[in-house]
């Protein structure tokens, strides 16, 4: 039972990969996009060792945009904000982005 499990929670964190991401709380929301982190102010806060695994994003709170870099972690998107707070976005709170 619990391999089929396992297989099911694999299965449905598939999806993370596959294109650009969203985590969303009222307002406020966290966007993971595919392309590599490209802030300077970002990438400073960041090991320099681990910089390549980071990719670009975005989040919005109480209405301001901040920059941030994120990977993916066995826990969840480890995400660094441009402001050098971090946080951790578990896979069950990702959404795949709806583009128009």
């Amino acid at each position: 039972m619990r391999v089929v499990l396992l297989c099911v929670a694999a299965l449905a964190t598939a999806p993370v990969f596959a294109g650009d991401m969203v985590a969303r709380q009222g307002s406020d929301a966290v966007h993971l996009g595919e392309s590599p982190c490209k802030s300077e102010q970002v990438l400073k806060l960041l090991d320099p060792q681990l910089q390549t695994k980071y990719h670009a994003a975005t989040a919005t709170v109480q209405g301001r945009t901040f920059a941030a870099c994120w990977r993916m972690t066995p826990n969840g998107a480890h995400v660094m904000y441009e402001d050098g707070d971090q946080g951790l976005v578990p896979l069950s709170d990702l959404k795949p982005e709806l583009t128009a």
